[in-house]
């Protein structure tokens, strides 16, 4: 198929840069050659950033840059760059904290009007084709004919972004305490929607990371009202249409307050972070529903994001053909009745009032998304049914739907790879695998351990952030090491393969050698080895991604814990006191921090196991759901610091410590286990 127009994104390796690449718009990618020649030529930029899998963003091209007139305008009187927001977070950081201070709010399609050299004085998100028209033609006048304003507003604008970031040393001596965090999770369950999860608004977003800590926390005050919350979050989301029941997986949000209604591109860092939550949440509580999401989910990414490396791809599009052969969000998600009741048959009256095929599960044109709202054991007491002949229904009817949904056309998929997901999506299968016992899991784990090493490690020792078509580019930022040394390092704990722990001090050694900032204490996004517009971005705040200095905060404290290493520790006790103002304003956007504050002000502690039974052992103590706790082991002599002197007898004992200071060792698994749970009741 030949195409009428093609511009420089054709050159790209992002699938949401090559999705422009025929528009009739000028774009080009970011680079410093584009602007050098933008300052060179004195014409503004056009900055627009978006990623594969945004709805609106492909609404937005196919409205306004797929089109001619528009295309003139823009062509003409700016510099047109594209930005896929996952290739580069960097550059999205910038713009997006200018877009929020300009409009009060935020999201993709990114668009900023900017100075040659980068500093924006306009920006917006989606804008229709005519009133986009519009602005750009009078933003092309006002910088033509009274630059002097655009220039001042450009560095109000400038020193705005710097200061929105700032992260200054906090020399206090006290520590946010316990008493504290339960001050903060007071004020914070005020937004708790009580009845169906998650925040007292819609949308909806699952936000793991808030979720990982309540568990933690609930479990370690003993707080019941806190658990119970975590557990009805984590039920309606699985009940509901923001999990796909048909074929695993989540989407990225929920529209509507009760999960119904997804947005319905799935994410690979989303389904990451969920299977490691719900993992946890089954070793916690026991409920076989969220054993049953992680197998749902870990089938969808195995099947759906994983390439012939076992690299994982990020993610699939909202968007599919529907039965007209037009893009349609959802097309590929959705029934209509009547083909339910021609695929199920007999089945159809039990499945559809399983999965609310009524006024409760209807969506839109005659569509419905499947969702749950009573309990397994409720819908087979309703129809006379036992709890076996129930599931024989749904698994049979569900193994319909899914063959039918085969055939239908899928979802584009972006297939590049990102560092920093498959860090967070390994952490994923690792306690997936931890907490449920599968040996598949492990393999998969190490098998995308072996692609990082052999296709993301640079030639220094340090880490690419992105892999498309066999080719490794773009300089890792911070979020790829700490996702990835958090992954290597949990690797290490239900493998007990030194390799890990060991590539994942290498990989923070690194990470101090070339982002740590002495003078605030904190660790910026990029390298010092790259170049930056406007600022180095400081990441602190946590969202549907913890934030990585937050990750790596956690980090540095276990692996002080592992190496000895009392500088680590340091560091990220630093990094706690500079954010716990902000925990005390803002609990809700500091979930991972938060965690680690309960690293310091709680027991933690370290478990070591010794002597040839070391795997028998491992296996029966890590099924337990212990988040203040480490695991280090061997067979025989080690040299990893935690491990040093525990080799004396020739029984396998379990010692455990805190920070290196340890009780009597054990022989049982069991009476470690008792020791544990009894200390967390004082």
């Amino acid at each position: 198929m030949s195409n009428t127009y093609t511009n420089a994104l054709v050159h790209e390796s992002s699938p949401y840069l090559q999705q422009h690449a025929h528009n009739p718009v000028n774009w080009v990618g970011w680079s410093e050659d584009i602007l050098k020649l933008a300052r060179e030529s004195n014409k503004p930029l056009l900055i627009s950033i978006g990623y594969a899998a945004c709805h609106w963003c492909h609404v937005m091209e196919h409205e306004c840059f797929e089109d001619p007139s528009v295309a003139e305008i823009m062509n003409s009187h700016f510099i047109n760059i594209k930005v896929d927001r996952e290739e580069r977070p960097d550059i999205d950081h910038i713009y997006m904290d200018a877009l929020q201070m300009m409009t009060g709010s935020g999201g993709w399609p990114l668009n900023i009007v900017a100075l040659p050299d980068g500093r924006p004085f306009w920006g917006a998100t989606y804008v229709k084709k005519n009133d986009w028209k519009e602005v750009l033609t009078q933003l092309a006048s006002l910088y033509n004919s009274d630059k002097k304003r655009v220039v001042e507003y450009a560095q109000n604008m400038e020193d705005g972004i710097k200061a929105i970031n700032l992260v200054e040393l906090n020399k206090q001596k006290d520590l946010i305490d316990i008493d504290e965090l339960s001050t903060s999770v007071k004020d914070w369950s005020k937004y708790f929607d009580l009845e169906m999860g998650g925040y007292n608004r819609a949308p909806k977003f699952m936000m793991p990371v808030n979720l990982n800590f309540l568990l933690h926390y609930a479990t370690a005050k003993q707080d019941k009202a806190i658990l119970n919350y975590v557990d009805v979050s984590l039920t309606k989301m699985a009940w509901g249409g923001v999990y796909d029941q048909v074929g695993g997986g989540f989407s990225r949000y929920s529209v509507d307050a009760k999960w119904h209604v997804p947005h319905f591109e799935k994410m690979l860092y989303d389904n990451g972070q969920l299977a490691s939550l719900y993992a946890q949440a089954y070793a916690a509580t026991g409920k076989e529903l969220f054993k049953e999401v992680v197998e749902g989910i870990m089938e969808f990414v195995s099947t759906g994001l994983t390439n012939q490396d076992f690299g994982f791809y990020s993610s699939l599009d909202a968007d599919s053909l529907d039965k007209s052969g037009k893009l349609q969000e959802g097309a590929f998600y959705v029934w209509e009745k009547e083909e339910l009741v021609q695929l199920l048959e007999d089945k159809f009256e039990i499945f559809a009032s399983y999965y609310n095929i009524n006024d409760y599960g209807y969506w839109e044109d005659k569509n419905y998304v499947l969702i749950r709202n009573q309990s397994f054991e409720q819908v087979a007491l309703d129809h006379d049914l036992s709890e076996s002949q129930l599931q024989e229904i749904i698994t049979e009817s569900l193994a319909i739907l899914k063959i039918t949904r085969e055939i239908r056309p899928a979802p584009r998929l972006d297939d590049k790879v990102l560092t920093s997901w498959n860090g967070l999506m390994l952490k994923g299968i690792i306690d997936a695998y931890k907490y449920l016992g599968k040996g598949e899991y492990l393999s998969l784990a190490l098998k995308n351990a072996q692609f990082i090493l052999q296709h993301l490690t640079t030639t220094d020792g340090g880490l690419y952030h992105n892999h498309k078509d066999g080719k490794s580019s773009i300089n890792g930022y911070l979020e790829d090491y700490a996702s990835v040394i958090d992954a290597f390092t949990a690797l290490y704990e239900v493998t007990l393969e030194e390799t890990w722990i060991e590539t994942a001090m290498k990989l923070t050694n690194h990470v101090i050698s070339n982002f740590y900032d002495a003078d605030s204490g904190m660790f910026y996004f990029t390298s010092k080895n790259d170049a930056y517009v406007i600022r180095r971005t400081v990441e602190t705040f946590d969202n549907v991604i913890p934030s990585s200095n937050s990750i790596m905060a956690k980090n540095l404290f276990r692996l002080s814990r592992f190496f000895n290493e009392e500088n680590f520790e340091k560091i990220a006790h630093q990094q706690l006191k500079n954010v716990q103002n902000e925990i005390r304003r803002n609990a809700q956007s500091y979930a991972n921090w938060m965690q680690l504050a309960l690293y310091f002000n709680q027991p933690f502690y370290e478990i070591a196991i010794t002597g040839s039974e070391v795997h028998e052992k491992l296996n029966e103590l890590q099924r337990a759901y212990i988040p203040n706790a480490l695991i280090s082991g061997a067979e025989k002599k080690s040299n990893l610091p935690i491990l040093k002197h525990r080799f004396e007898s020739p029984d396998t004992l379990i010692y455990l410590c805190e920070k290196g200071q340890c009780q009597l060792p054990r022989s049982r698994s069991k009476e470690v286990l008792t020791q544990l749970r009894q200390s967390a009741l004082h």
